[in-house]
């Protein structure tokens, strides 16, 4: 590989990186409102379905780009991501903390007291997402190389949909649990939270199958990439 194409490479992975620790960040930090994601207050069983924090819309992104990145960079630089996203979660909680910490001003447009009832949970949050975030995410990692190796590069929406199902609910489970037993969210809420937030995640996974194609494509055909062949040096 010459330099220009390392230059370009180091560039897609810096983008992909960036996306994903984006979505990480934010999803933490935007999870107490919720919404019904389908127009109509539906409940199963007693179970309500549909209502979701706004918190899950990036997150579904985050796997979509590791799967890119395993595709193409390998299960290597995939892992080195997740590390980076959970130092990143951490470290935007930290400011969080602070600037809860510090008295607001008497005309300052948002006072204490609205910023503590918007930013105070947010430790907790991160906490079980980012527990549930490493299960998941490395469970990911695994199943799609697994798949990889198994299929021989071959069937790329095979092990992008087996690996992100697995991990998805392994995620909205453990997250949710957690949530509640922290006290964050109540007990009454769990089960339909779980069933909603694996619905939704699935539905995402089954419609971002096409752009993983086009990306994937795209990227091997610029790099002269056959199927199954990652981009394999150090990036700098």
């Amino acid at each position: 590989m010459n330099q220009k194409d390392k230059a370009l490479a180091d560039q897609i992975f810096l983008f992909l990186a960036a996306l994903f620790i984006t979505s990480l960040v934010v999803s933490n930090l935007i999870f107490q409102k919720f919404f019904f994601w389908y127009p109509v207050d539906t409940s199963i069983f007693g179970i309500p379905l549909f209502e979701l924090s706004v918190g899950i819309l990036p997150y579904p992104i985050t796997f979509l780009i590791t799967d890119l990145i395993s595709e193409i960079f390998g299960k290597k630089k995939a892992n080195q991501v997740v590390v980076a996203g959970i130092f990143a979660s951490f470290f935007s909680i930290g400011i969080v903390l602070v600037a809860d910490a510090v008295p607001a001003i008497a005309n300052s447009p948002i006072n204490d007291a609205t910023f503590n009832e918007v930013f105070s949970l947010s430790p907790l949050a991160v906490l079980a997402s980012m527990i549930a975030y490493l299960l998941a995410q490395f469970v990911d990692i695994r199943i799609y190389h697994f798949w990889k190796k198994i299929t021989q590069g071959k069937h790329l929406w095979l092990r992008n949909n087996f690996s992100t199902f697995a991990s998805q609910f392994l995620d909205t489970f453990t997250v949710i649990l957690l949530l509640c037993f922290f006290g964050v969210l109540s007990w009454d809420m769990f089960l339909g939270l779980v069933v909603s937030g694996f619905i939704f995640k699935v539905l995402v996974a089954a419609i971002d199958t096409p752009f993983l194609y086009v990306f994937v494509y795209l990227i091997r055909k610029r790099f002269g990439l056959k199927i199954g062949e990652e981009i394999r040096y150090e990036l700098k």
